[in-house]
């Protein structure tokens, strides 16, 4: 396959991870299809405010990652599964934008190496 070939707004859909986008006031810009089947006992939550749906401490974490830049990883078990949590500011032309939250499930026993 070329590069040429490929349309690389489409790979948020191909992934096998949710993919949540928000703004800088938390409102939901983007949810690819995994992430709004995760969610869709909620309804659509594209343009929803997520500080609604998240505790104080979390919209706290969430307030100080995009005022300082800084990215936040954690593990958490939800409906029998366990899953990787990655949420990173993004940016447009060098200034907090945003945040994306990257959900993926991972097995209870994911094997961790170490590399040099």
């Amino acid at each position: 396959m070329d590069m040429h070939d490929i349309n690389f707004n489409e790979w948020p859909q191909a992934v096998n991870c949710a993919i949540t986008v928000c703004d800088t006031d938390g409102v939901i810009l983007y949810m690819n299809e995994r992430a709004r089947a995760t969610f869709a006992s909620h309804g659509d939550l594209i343009g929803k405010n997520l500080f609604a749906c998240h505790s104080p401490q979390s919209q706290e974490k969430i307030r100080h990652m995009l005022a300082t830049g800084e990215s936040n990883a954690y593990t958490i078990s939800k409906d029998g599964l366990r899953k990787v949590i990655y949420q990173t500011p993004w940016r447009r032309d060098g200034i907090v934008a945003g945040m994306v939250e990257i959900s993926m499930v991972v097995p209870a026993d994911m094997p961790h190496y170490t590399r040099n």
